[in-house]
């Protein structure tokens, strides 16, 4: 019982890890010029065109795919737990002033974050609609 339990809770991070993750590669698809912004604002990376942002998107779509499936969980949902990572640490500025305009928004990264180190330290755990080959 219990760990039918344990295999619905980490089912269920996995769908919403995907959910959130999800949202932002499709921005680099709809949205490329935000994505190139978000990129050199954050992660200090410039000039970052339409063609940057469809490559990196569609391999991101695919890892995530992947992570979705609960496929290949060591290189899947350790790639989600650094991407997640390192987009938690970069807008450090906003978790010092967290009282402007929206920089409370940035706060919801760390218990994604909690979730995505959930996921990973307990991947082999997580087998409920995942893919058998690990």
């Amino acid at each position: 019982m219990q760990d039918k339990k344990l295999e619905w809770s980490l089912l269920l991070l996995r769908i919403s890890v995907f959910v959130v993750i999800f949202m932002w590669t499709i921005d680099k698809f709809i949205n490329p010029e935000h994505a190139a912004k978000v990129y050199e604002k954050y992660y200090f990376l410039s000039g970052m065109g339409n063609t940057v942002m469809y490559i990196v998107g569609a391999i991101e779509m695919i890892i995530l795919l992947m992570f979705l499936a609960g496929y290949k969980k060591t290189f899947s949902y350790g790639f989600v737990l650094l991407i997640h990572t390192v987009s938690t640490i970069t807008p450090y500025k906003q978790y010092l002033s967290p009282f402007e305009p929206y920089h409370l928004l940035f706060f919801a990264a760390w218990p994604m974050l909690a979730a995505c180190i959930a996921l990973f330290l307990n991947r082999e755990k997580d087998t409920l609609f995942a893919v058998k080959a690990n």
